[in-house]
């Protein structure tokens, strides 16, 4: 028994150890046919959902194709209403409070409405984010709403839930997307928090976990938070603890990644 433990370790430490030349070069072969292509990138999109891979800045070159075609096909409105069902069930099994400070969070883009419209003119997210062509882009508030989101926010509203919207847009933006949000559907938000002229280059982990905070400071209970980036959910986990009454829920997002 003892010699089958040590072989089957002998054996993956060598596997470990071929997978590299002596100058530390990956000598694993990475699949080139078509259909090999589409498994590394499904591949890749798990990794960046599950936050194996973080700080990566634009989608891998042989990816462009699949998260395009991700993006546009069913199968990412599928995912979205796969994460907003568990949080309806969720939301439905909770005991609400008639003293208004049952809360829910929702982060904004690509969480409560769709910044597609925009990366479908920069590549799908194959080119490094420009802050400034999306805050003009984001100027027109013509992004539409995520149809899951909009279920999921229609029944914490009937239910009694306070809700708050905590985005890393820049303060200046308050106006046209008090105005997108309307256009897409939403109305009657505790707060929409939006980052000030003192909260720039701070990390939305930071940041949003600040916020999250400040809103439980306020007395309310944190029942559940919504967003698309783990940034979004860190912050919550950091500002709540591991409280057994709260949940998260992430949305997909493969064109991008905000630490």
């Amino acid at each position: 028994m003892y010699k089958f433990y040590y072989f089957q370790i002998l054996f993956f430490s060598l596997l470990t150890l071929s997978a590299y030349s002596s100058t530390g070069t990956r000598l694993l072969r990475l699949p080139t046919s078509r259909q090999d292509e589409v498994v590394y990138c499904e591949s890749w999109r798990f990794s960046v959902e599950t936050n194996n891979v973080e700080n990566w800045t634009t989608v891998p070159t042989r990816c462009h194709g699949f998260v395009q075609k991700y993006m546009t096909g069913p199968r990412y409105q599928s995912d979205t209403y796969f994460a907003a069902e568990p949080a309806l069930d969720y939301v439905k099994s909770l005991s609400v409070s008639n003293d208004g400070k049952d809360a829910w969070v929702f982060s904004l883009d690509d969480t409560l409405i769709s910044t597609l419209p925009y990366y479908e003119l920069h590549g799908f997210g194959s080119e490094v984010f420009n802050k400034v062509s999306y805050n003009e882009w984001a100027s027109l508030a013509v992004a539409p709403p995520i149809e899951a989101s909009w279920i999921l926010y229609k029944e914490l509203q009937r239910l009694g839930f306070s809700i708050f919207i905590v985005s890393g847009r820049d303060e200046y933006l308050r106006n046209v997307t008090e105005a997108n949000l309307i256009s897409a559907g939403y109305t009657h938000w505790k707060k929409l928090i939006l980052r000030g002229h003192s909260e720039k280059g701070k990390l939305a982990n930071d940041y949003k976990s600040s916020k999250i905070k400040d809103i439980v400071e306020e007395g309310y209970r944190i029942r559940g938070v919504s967003g698309d980036q783990w940034s979004d959910l860190f912050g919550n986990s950091i500002a709540q603890g591991n409280s057994i009454s709260q949940r998260t829920f992430k949305l997909p997002n493969v064109m991008y990644y905000i630490a």
